[in-house]
């Protein structure tokens, strides 16, 4: 079972190719270029290292959000077409999920973190072990305040990762737990997580369909949201 994964749901790009669960190549890229401009680029150049056809993908994984608007349509839309042409499922994988997989076992819970403006962030919390992640705290929008309260509730150390870790470290190292920030190399996804997981889903059958894949943006844009108000 050969899996391609996308991660493009912030700052940096990422494809992998995993074979029966385990990574055979990767690449992401955090730099300038918008994700459109990559992502096609960056699948090409890894089948070609790999000596593989698109004919030889069995199965896309997305990271399907919460993340960047932009970038979250061009990861989910650039998967349902290349699973409708070839004909193969699309597991749809939380970014949030994927982030908190960067980083193994640890005592404790992970607290992925990824801005969302105002003091407020994209987060989640989770419990790893060995090769199983368990949803403690299911995805959502919410400020600062109220992620530090539910992490206070839980008792336990919290491993944070995430673009916004440089934003609120010194916020969430002030809140009564023993917080850890994981280093720069860490701050973003990685599609080899998200390959991972997606290997998991399909081993348990929570995989979609080119068609019904969609992205999962958690709130609305803000343009959608000052709308509202007008």
């Amino acid at each position: 079972m050969n899996i391609l994964a996308l991660d493009t749901s912030g700052a940096t790009a990422s494809a992998a190719m995993a074979k029966d669960g385990c990574l055979i190549g990767e690449i992401s890229l955090r730099h300038g270029k918008t994700h459109s401009q990559k992502i096609i680029p960056m699948i090409e150049a890894l089948l070609n290292m790999l000596d593989m056809e698109k004919s030889d993908i069995h199965m896309l994984a997305v990271a399907n959000g919460p993340g960047s608007f932009t970038g979250l349509r061009i990861g989910v839309v650039t998967a349902k077409a290349m699973a409708y042409a070839l004909n193969v499922p699309v597991a749809e994988v939380s970014s949030l999920m994927s982030l908190a997989y960067t980083i193994s076992e640890q005592p404790g819970v992970v607290c992925p973190i990824m801005d969302a403006r105002n003091r407020q962030v994209y987060a989640g919390i989770y419990k790893i072990s060995a090769d199983s992640i368990e949803t403690l705290y299911p995805d959502a929008g919410v400020t600062i305040e109220v992620l530090a309260e539910n992490l206070k509730k839980l008792g336990s150390d919290v491993h944070f990762v995430g673009d916004a870790v440089p934003v609120y470290r010194d916020f969430f190292a002030t809140q009564g737990f023993k917080a850890y920030f994981a280093p720069d190399e860490l701050f973003t996804a990685r599609a080899a997580a998200t390959a991972r997981l997606a290997w998991h889903m399909y081993g348990k059958g929570q995989v979609s369909d080119a068609f019904s894949a969609a992205p999962n943006y958690l709130r609305k844009s803000q343009a959608e949201r000052l709308k509202g108000k007008t």
